[in-house]
């Protein structure tokens, strides 16, 4: 037997000793009294060195020395505005969007429609003019233009506030203060959503939505839903108070390019109550069927 045996026996019973003896170690040393520099430092030892914090060593270096007096954005060295470095969100962009510049045939008539906005300002507000009417036999028969002030709300949200203006041929036009909010919603339905208030009591609620259904990359179909309320009657525009108008479109889309995207399609419109009298009184239909062709344009 060796002197290692002897002294420890089997290793299981040198495990058990060195546990037993690492305890003892350790009873012991709480024992003890704490050094002072540990007591100094709430009984922690952090080899006699002071904590962080508090005023900077007299031997410190001034961190403001290594730039010779320097400060950014001033001195000779600072870059002229037109080059300072800056956020693409402090910058200033425009853009021209035509939605829809289309050829409407229906019931034997035809005639010319546009819808778009042109935009400009920075990411956060932007100055924004909409317009949509239609054009029959060389003249302006119906527009509705708004001037708003648009401010992103949130990542996908924007709130409108301006005013709108209404022309029809024919007919007296109207004025509006425009408050409401766009964006895209989840599943990626365009909204847009806007109440109006006018002289006389006049107010009104315009509503849109639409939605991309991707055939192939360059290809998709476009349904939309339009519908416009008004609060009280308005006789000499054939307007009648609540759901007055809606239409439904379907747009078969092609986008050669992301300026350029020619499209045909089909288009459901139809009056309600008080605005489906005056449109019979008139000798208009109050549903009607419209086939169009024409193309949406980014400047």
């Amino acid at each position: 037997m060796t002197a290692a045996h002897r002294t420890w026996g089997t290793p299981a019973m040198a495990y058990r000793t060195l546990r037993l003896l690492r305890a003892a170690a350790v009873g012991a040393a709480t024992l003890l009294p704490a050094p002072a520099s540990a007591q100094a430092h709430g009984g922690m030892d952090h080899g006699a060195r002071p904590m962080q914090g508090g005023s900077a060593p007299p031997d410190a270096r001034d961190p403001d020395a290594y730039s010779g007096g320097y400060v950014r954005n001033a001195g000779k060295y600072a870059l002229p505005a037109s080059q300072a470095l800056a956020m693409s969100d402090q910058h200033r962009f425009g853009a021209v969007l035509v939605d829809r510049l289309e050829y409407v045939r229906a019931r034997g008539h035809e005639w010319a429609a546009y819808e778009g906005e042109a935009w400009y300002g920075t990411t956060y507000d932007r100055a924004v003019i909409k317009a949509e009417g239609e054009v029959a036999s060389g003249k302006l028969a119906e527009s509705k233009t708004q001037l708003l002030w648009r401010h992103a709300l949130s990542t996908f949200w924007d709130t409108e506030l301006g005013l709108r203006f209404d022309h029809g041929h024919a007919e007296p036009n109207r004025q509006w203060l425009a408050v409401g909010f766009k964006g895209l919603a989840p599943y990626w339905f365009e909204v847009d959503a806007t109440a109006y208030a006018g002289p006389g009591g006049r107010t009104a609620l315009g509503l849109k939505a639409e939605y991309d259904i991707l055939l192939t990359r360059k290809l998709y179909l476009q349904p939309s839903v339009e519908l416009n309320l008004y609060g009280k009657r308005d006789a000499q525009r054939g307007i009648g108070s609540g759901l007055a108008d809606g239409t439904a479109g379907l747009r078969l889309k092609y986008e050669i390019t992301r300026q350029l995207v020619p499209y045909v399609g089909v288009e459901w419109a139809s009056t309600f109550g008080k605005t489906a009298d005056y449109a019979r009184e008139a000798g208009e239909p109050r549903h009607e069927t419209r086939f169009v062709a024409g193309m949406s344009l980014r400047f």
